[in-house]
C-alpha cells in the first residue's frame, strides 16, 4: 500500500511521528509533502526536519502565501507527482475549504482518481464567501472519507451536506514522551512543599481565558498556590498589567516559549493544569491537546466548557469543568482541588488511564490504517448514500 500525505504541520518533525507509527504497524510506503518555506505563527521560517523514526520520502515544495493555513498553495500542479507516485490513497491534513485541498483534489480528479480524504477541526458553521463556498462544496462531493478531529466538527460537515464516511481522528500522544516524571522543576519554580502549582500551557491570547483565570486566582488568594505560565502571545503585556493590578505578580512565573521536548517536564511538575478557553464569534476550542498531554503526565485538569473541552474532560474523568468566562466558578473548582490532594490524585490516575486507553498515537494510527485499507479495498463512491458514523474512542 502506498500513501501520499500532504501536511504543512509536518515541517515540524514531531508531526511526522503519527505516520511513522503507521509505517511501523503496516509496512506501507508513505510519502509526505510539506512546504519548503513555511513560516510559523511567530513569523519564523521553519527548517524542514525528519522525525527520527519516519522512513518514507519527505518531499518539500515551495508554497505561495507561506504561513497562511487556508490560503497557501504549492508551486506545483501535483499532476506529475501523482502520476509518478501513483499512491493508493491520498490524505490532506487540511480543511476542505483550503486552497491546497482544492489543488490536490483537482490534480487527483484529472489524473489518477484514487481515494482521497481530508481532515477538519471546523467546529463552527461558517458560510464562506465565493469562491471558497463552492470549493468546499466540490471537495465534500468528491471525498471518499473524512477525518474530523471532534464530534462537533463532524456535525458541521454533516450540516454542510457531507454524507459519506466519517472516522473520528482526534489528537493523540506518545506515552514514551508524555508520562509522569520525577523532577525538581516544582521547587525550581519557587513552589514550596505546602503550595499547589497551577499550570497553563499554550498561546497567551485573550480567547484562552487568561483574564478570567487571574480574576479567579484573586478570589482564592488566601489559599496556597502559585501559577506557572508556559507560552507567549499578544496578550502578554495585558496579562502582566492585570496581574500587577491584582497584586498577584509575585505568585506568578512567566516562562515564555518552551520546546515541546521539555513540555512534559512542566506538565508533570504541575499539580493542576488549567485551560480556561472562551468562545468567540469565529473561534471556540477545537480540542485542547494539552489536556490529554497533561493527563498522560499524571496531572488533573480544570477546563472551561468551550468547544471540545467538556467532552474531553468528562469522557476521561480526569478533572473538572466550569462555565467559560465565570471566574467565580473557576475559583471554586480550583479551590476544590487545591484543598483536596486525594481528589487531585484520583483525577490524575483516572485521566491518565483513559488517555492511555483511548488517545495514543498507536491506537489512532491503527484506526487510520484500518480506514484507509477498507476505503481502498471497497470503493466508497458506490456506498455514499448510507451515512456511516465514526466509532467512539
Amino acid at each position: 500500500m502506498k500513501l501520499l500525505i500532504v501536511n504543512h504541520s509536518c515541517t515540524v518533525s514531531v508531526a511526522q511521528q503519527f505516520y511513522a507509527e503507521i509505517e511501523r504497524q503496516t509496512g506501507w510506503e508513505i510519502t509526505i509533502v510539506v512546504p519548503e518555506n513555511w513560516k510559523d505563527e511567530y513569523g519564523i521560517q521553519r527548517k524542514v526536519q525528519r522525525w527520527k523514526d519516519f522512513r518514507g520520502d519527505l518531499i518539500s515544495i515551495p508554497v505561495w502565501k507561506s504561513g497562511s493555513i487556508p490560503l497557501h498553495s504549492y508551486r506545483s500542479l501535483f499532476v506529475n507527482l501523482l502520476r509518478e507516485l501513483n499512491p493508493d490513497f491520498i490524505y490532506l491534513h487540511q480543511e476542505p475549504y483550503a486552497l491546497v485541498t482544492l489543488q490536490v483534489y483537482l490534480a487527483n480528479y484529472f489524473t489518477i482518481r484514487k481515494p482521497i480524504s481530508f481532515f477538519t477541526w471546523q467546529n463552527i458553521f461558517k458560510r464562506y464567501p465565493i469562491p471558497f463556498r463552492q470549493m468546499e462544496r466540490w471537495v465534500l462531493q468528491n471525498t471518499d472519507v473524512m477525518f474530523p478531529g471532534s464530534y462537533s466538527a463532524e456535525a458541521v460537515m454533516r450540516e454542510k451536506g457531507y454524507s459519506g464516511r466519517s472516522v473520528l481522528m482526534p489528537s493523540g500522544i506518545d506515552p514514551a514522551i508524555y508520562y509522569p516524571r520525577s523532577n525538581t522543576l516544582k521547587s525550581e519554580l519557587g513552589t514550596t512543599d505546602h503550595e499547589v502549582l497551577i499550570g497553563y500551557v499554550g498561546r497567551v491570547v485573550e480567547q484562552k481565558g487568561l483574564k478570567t483565570l487571574l480574576c479567579a486566582l484573586n478570589e482564592i488568594r488566601s489559599l496556597p498556590w502559585r501559577l506557572a505560565v508556559v507560552g507567549t502571545g499578544e496578550f502578554d503585556a495585558e496579562f502582566d498589567e492585570i496581574a500587577q493590578q491584582l497584586n498577584l505578580s509575585d505568585r506568578i512565573q512567566k516562562l515564555g516559549f518552551v520546546p515541546f521536548t521539555e513540555t512534559p517536564n512542566y506538565l508533570s511538575a504541575f499539580d493542576i493544569l488549567v485551560l480556561p478557553s472562551e468562545t468567540r464569534a469565529n473561534w471556540k476550542e477545537q480540542f485542547g491537546r494539552v489536556i490529554i498531554e497533561a493527563m498522560a503526565c499524571g496531572t488533573p485538569v480544570i477546563g472551561s466548557d468551550s468547544g471540545e473541552i467538556p467532552h474531553l474532560i468528562n469522557s476521561t474523568k480526569g478533572g473538572l469543568v466550569f462555565p467559560e468566562g465565570d471566574a467565580i466558578a473557576l475559583s471554586q473548582r480550583l479551590g476544590e482541588l487545591i484543598q483536596n490532594p486525594e481528589l487531585r490524585s484520583n483525577y490524575a490516575e483516572t485521566g491518565k488511564q483513559s488517555v492511555l486507553n483511548n488517545y495514543t498515537n498507536s491506537l489512532l494510527a491503527q484506526r487510520f490504517a484500518e480506514t484507509v485499507k477498507n476505503t481502498v479495498e471497497f470503493d466508497p463512491r458506490s456506498q455514499r448514500s448510507g451515512v456511516q458514523s465514526f466509532p467512539t474512542p
